[in-house]
This record gives structure tokens, C-alpha cells and sequence, in this order.
């Protein structure tokens, strides 16, 4: 399966949660439907053109995220207001953001019908293009790309170590470390009419940033054709 890693940092992020309302939480990092909406951002698609994208690139298209700096979260509060009324008196909210986000993102093209897009993509990460400005949920959270190298994975099964996520079910840890966090998270991976599938969630754990885990279970072993490093990732 072919792929490709780049990095993506800036000051803020926000990754809705599902279960907050008025005050909303974030997620740890981006999430797989929030990286669909970056890539159809990078490639100028719009509204009408992402409806179909969503679901197509959540079925053809695998990632995962290694965290480069440690999850920290500040809270903002705003006042909300309508477009239509924009001097009335408006509500109060919370919305909590992730400070200085950096992640090494990794892409793999499961299936072909998304070839076209998933070379485009990694085409304008290369020359550092993007048609619409790339974010971190919010359109006030601009992220900055940056392409690492491309490869290839070939799927495995066994132990491994990784500073990726891993599955909360589908994995063991089988050696537990106290020297820094792990963290757990339950993320989108499926969008169809601009609606995360609550049916589609993995509950997943992750390594601090610069950090490895040491598991067990099924895992894609990525091979760059720049360097002969070999790196341990878990996909969805």
C-alpha cells in the first residue's frame, strides 16, 4: 500500500467532540474526518463537491498521528451571535482549544478509486501548495504543512513498538511504562452527508509525544523510499 507522512503544526486547534454542546471539548489531535476536510481545503473543493468525498475518502484512505509536542488545552470564552443579528445581545460560550498542535500525520491509499486526490495531495504537500488555507478545525486555526517522505506499508501482526495510536480493543500493551502519559481517545473515522457516524468511532490510546508504546496485534510496518528506517504504525 503506497503512502506518505508530513508534518502539520500552529497555535491553536479545535476537533469538536460529539458528546459537548454549548461549551465545547476537543479532541487529542485531528482526527481522520477533520483530515478529509484539510485535504479537500489543500485541493480547492468546496461544499458541494466534499459531500460525496467524505464517505469515499473515509472508506479508501487509512491514517494515523504521532504527537510531536505534549496535548496541552486552553479555554476561550465568546460571545456568540448570529449573522443575521449581529448586534443583538448574543450568548455566552467555552470553547476549549489545543495550544501549539504539531503532528506527524501518515496517509496509506487502501483502495485505488481515490488514487487521483491521494497524489494531488501529497502532490501540493511537496510543493508546499494549497488552494484553500489548511486548519485545525476552525478557520482561525491555520496549519502549516510540511512534507517528510513517502513509502510504502506492508501489513503485519505480532509485537511492535510505535508512537502512534493503537486500538483500545483490538490491541495489548504488553509493557506499561510510568515515565510519561498515555492517553485515550474515541474519534470520528466515517462522515456521510457532513455527519460524523457515531457507529464508526474507534476507541483508541496513545503515547505522549516522543514517546513509543510496546503492543501486540495487527499493525502496518512503513518502509520510506528516502532512508531505510522502518517505522510501526496502527492505521484506520
Amino acid at each position: 500500500m503506497d503512502g506518505f507522512q508530513f508534518t502539520a503544526d500552529g497555535n491553536w486547534g479545535h476537533f469538536k467532540k460529539r458528546e459537548t454542546g454549548n461549551n465545547p471539548l476537543t479532541h487529542d489531535f485531528i482526527t481522520k474526518t477533520a483530515l478529509i476536510g484539510m485535504i479537500g481545503a489543500v485541493l480547492g473543493f468546496d461544499r458541494k463537491q466534499m459531500l460525496p468525498l467524505f464517505p469515499q475518502l473515509s472508506e479508501d484512505l487509512l491514517y494515523s498521528v504521532r504527537l510531536n509536542n505534549r496535548v496541552t488545552k486552553n479555554s476561550w470564552g465568546f460571545t456568540s451571535r448570529t449573522a443575521f443579528k449581529p448586534m443583538s445581545a448574543g450568548t455566552p460560550k467555552y470553547f476549549e482549544f489545543l495550544k501549539k498542535p504539531n503532528f506527524n500525520i501518515i496517509i496509506g491509499l487502501k483502495n485505488k478509486r481515490s488514487e487521483v486526490i491521494f497524489d494531488e495531495f501529497k502532490k501540493f504537500i511537496k510543493d508546499g501548495k494549497s488552494i484553500y488555507t489548511p486548519v485545525f478545525g476552525w478557520h482561525n486555526c491555520p496549519a502549516n504543512l510540511e512534507f517528510r517522505d513517502e513509502g510504502f506499508f506492508e501489513a503485519k501482526n505480532g509485537s511492535f513498538q510505535t508512537n502512534s495510536f493503537v486500538s483500545r480493543i483490538e490491541h495489548t500493551l504488553t509493557e506499561i511504562s510510568t515515565d510519561f502519559r498515555i492517553g485515550f481517545e474515541n474519534i470520528p473515522t466515517y462522515q456521510s452527508d457532513f455527519y460524523n457516524d457515531p457507529d464508526s468511532y474507534k476507541e483508541i490510546i496513545y503515547p505522549d509525544a516522543n514517546s513509543e508504546i510496546n503492543v501486540s496485534g495487527d499493525y502496518f510496518e512503513y518502509s520510506s523510499f528516502t532512508n531505510k528506517n522502518k517505522e510501526q504504525w496502527w492505521m484506520i
